[in-house]
């Protein structure tokens, strides 16, 4: 199997998601939220050119159940009036069907045979099961490192026990398939576009929008501005 990548343009995001999402599938989104972009901006040192990642938060593909919807497996911040999930959870594949919350969606199928992906969907229950809880400490811990290479391989210093965040837990699944997708860089040290950037083999299924340049650079500037106040905070401690 050879990487390759395979840009799909007119369909909508729910039909590119139910042509090419597949059981044991990684799937990337680049998020429109205040908290997305300031992950894609802080990417910009994984990417050649030094541009914004396109990617915010990695899942992995559950595949259709009983009630006739697919499913993913991921841990992510969601808030919904009073319902609020900080962790590993399991989701419809609907929550991505927004377009304008989600303009930019990748699809990575790493070929993987009936027993790794039955071992994945059992290590991420597994997971969702031990409520392994959202660690937006850890995730700063890894945004901290983007710009030193040599400390990636490091263990994250600002990690926790039973916490992981989106690319952190997809990682940790495929370890225990025996796959590594990201060598040289640890667990607690995954980005979204070293997901994207894996060296094993896989077929990179892409739809891409653009999200307008000005709003786009109001929000970076903003967001800058808090994520130096918050690391400058951890830095002291």
């Amino acid at each position: 199997m050879e990487t390759k990548t395979i840009l799909v343009t007119g369909l909508s995001n729910q039909e590119f998601l139910q042509r090419h999402a597949q059981p044991g599938c990684v799937g990337l989104c680049g998020g429109a939220t205040q908290v997305d972009i300031a992950i894609r901006a802080a990417q910009r040192h994984l990417v050649d050119d030094g541009r914004w990642s396109d990617w915010s938060h990695a899942f992995l593909f559950q595949g259709p159940r009983v009630d006739g919807h697919h499913w993913v497996i991921e841990s992510d911040l969601q808030f919904h009036r009073k319902n609020i999930q900080l962790g590993a959870q399991e989701n419809r594949i609907a929550k991505y069907y927004d377009e304008k919350m989600y303009p930019t969606l990748a699809i990575l199928d790493f070929g993987l045979n009936e027993a790794q992906i039955n071992t994945l969907l059992r290590e991420a229950l597994e997971l969702v099961a031990r409520h392994e809880k959202y660690s937006i400490r850890e995730l700063l811990g890894t945004l901290l490192v983007l710009k030193k290479p040599e400390l990636r391989a490091q263990e994250n210093l600002l990690a926790r026990e039973h916490s992981v965040y989106c690319s952190a837990f997809v990682k940790n699944l495929f370890h225990h398939a025996g796959i590594d997708l990201v060598p040289g860089v640890a667990g607690k040290n995954t980005a979204p576009e070293d997901l994207a950037r894996s060296p094993v083999p896989h077929v990179k299924y892409v739809l891409q929008r653009k999200m307008p340049g000005q709003k786009i650079a109001a929000l970076g500037k903003k967001l800058k501005t808090r994520i130096r106040t918050r690391l400058d905070k951890i830095k002291r401690r």
